[in-house]
């Protein structure tokens, strides 16, 4: 079922807000994908905040145009899905780990706005920590300073504490001898 002009500029429309606002767009070919394999990786994408698509090539090429995608266009070629999101990594990580498990599945290349990347840079991508994980870390980083000094500080009482108890102890035994 061909689209008419209207529903393409749709298409485009939508397309192009996703772009707008993009990070990062994963192309993967599908050729001889199923239906059933599709939805799963759909419903992967959309819980990941991934907007997933399998769209006509030409009509992302117009979406893309004036973009700092617009070098992706000369990759498009054949039965492609579409990943496009805010966090590289994240777009990444869902097609690469989908890819892995299914080999009709292949990704293409990918782009972050002004540098087109291979298939191999997209999985290198996917292979980096999450926005999350990398902001734990930073705070668990930051914070580690800071435990310590709390930690020498709470040192200082606790060894006087010690120190008195021990000298009560040796007077009671010495009372008691």
């Amino acid at each position: 079922m061909s689209l008419n002009l209207q529903q393409k500029e749709a298409v485009v429309a939508e397309v192009a807000k996703q772009v707008a606002g993009a990070q990062a767009i994963v192309l993967a070919e599908n050729r001889g994908m199923a239906v059933a394999e599709m939805t799963k990786l759909r419903a992967n994408a959309r819980a990941s905040g991934v907007y997933f698509r399998v769209v006509k090539n030409t009509l992302v090429r117009r979406a893309v145009a004036d973009t700092p995608f617009a070098g992706l266009a000369e990759k498009m070629s054949g039965p492609l899905a579409y990943g496009i999101g805010t966090d590289p990594v994240a777009v990444a990580k869902v097609l690469n780990d989908f890819a892995k498990g299914h080999e009709k599945f292949v990704i293409t290349g990918g782009a972050m706005p002004g540098q087109v990347m291979s298939a191999k840079e997209v999985a290198a991508l996917a292979s980096l920590p999450s926005r999350e994980e990398l902001i734990a870390k930073l705070l668990g980083t930051m914070q580690a300073p800071i435990a310590k000094f709390v930690r020498t500080l709470n040192e200082v009482p606790s060894k006087f504490v010690r120190t008195l108890a021990a000298v009560r102890d040796s007077r009671e035994a010495a009372t008691a001898n």
